[in-house]
């Protein structure tokens, strides 16, 4: 097989494994937000489920959670397609460990922050709102970029759900040809150069909000 058509057919992959990344990694944030303020902010019922969601999407394997939504809900007459299932089992994956991002990042904030917000009678949302997340924020964005390049590289799962993305593709294209050093040296660079890119957007993401905030760029 030429080498211009193994590019194409893996391109073709790519592109499916970054529609999943696009649609896994807001799903990703909602989830890290949403639990992260929770466990910081919520009631004793309201900590604990947070609390719960954190330790068992981070306590059990992805491939096995991917599973479940795939090949065991339907066992319970909940049928999901192969690309829904990958969405959000990697996205409530991810969105665990963004979880402790978002709450270790406002607890990282100076307490006169907090104290100056009561000082002025702001509410306790008012204080989060509008203080708080505005500047803690910026110092997730680092950590959240690295979570993005590992949505990508967990997508590669999504491929034993029968889904044809970049890792799917390789496979079956080496299966057919045995041209194994050349399918999986372009696999290895179109992979890097998706991290790359993500790694870019987050660092030019957080240079605009710091300097939004006074911060100044970054280095």
């Amino acid at each position: 097989m030429e080498f211009g058509e193994i590019v194409s057919v893996l391109l073709g992959g790519a592109v499916v494994t970054l529609k999943i990344v696009a649609m896994a990694l807001p799903l990703a944030a909602i989830m890290a937000f949403i639990f992260g303020i929770a466990r910081l902010y919520g009631g004793f019922p309201i900590k604990q489920l947070a609390i719960f969601y954190i330790e068992f999407f981070r306590g059990t394997s992805a491939l096995i959670q991917l599973y479940w939504m795939y090949f065991v809900l339907p066992l319970f007459g909940l049928s999901i397609d192969a690309m829904t299932a990958g969405v959000i089992a990697l996205g409530l994956n991810i969105g665990a460990y963004g979880t402790e991002v978002v709450r270790g990042a406002i607890q990282s904030l100076p307490k006169g922050q907090y104290e100056a917000a009561v000082a002025l009678n702001f509410t306790p949302t008012q204080r989060l709102w509008r203080i708080m997340l505005p500047q803690a924020l910026v110092n997730m964005i680092p950590p959240f970029g690295n979570l993005a390049i590992e949505l990508v590289k967990a997508t590669s799962l999504v491929s034993l759900i029968t889904i044809a993305d970049l890792t799917f593709k390789a496979k079956s294209l080496a299966d057919m040809t045995l041209q194994v050093g050349e399918i999986f040296g372009v696999v290895l660079v179109l992979y890097f150069v998706m991290a790359q890119v993500l790694s870019l957007f987050f660092r030019l993401l957080e240079k605009k909000l710091s300097k939004g905030l006074g911060r100044g760029g970054i280095q």
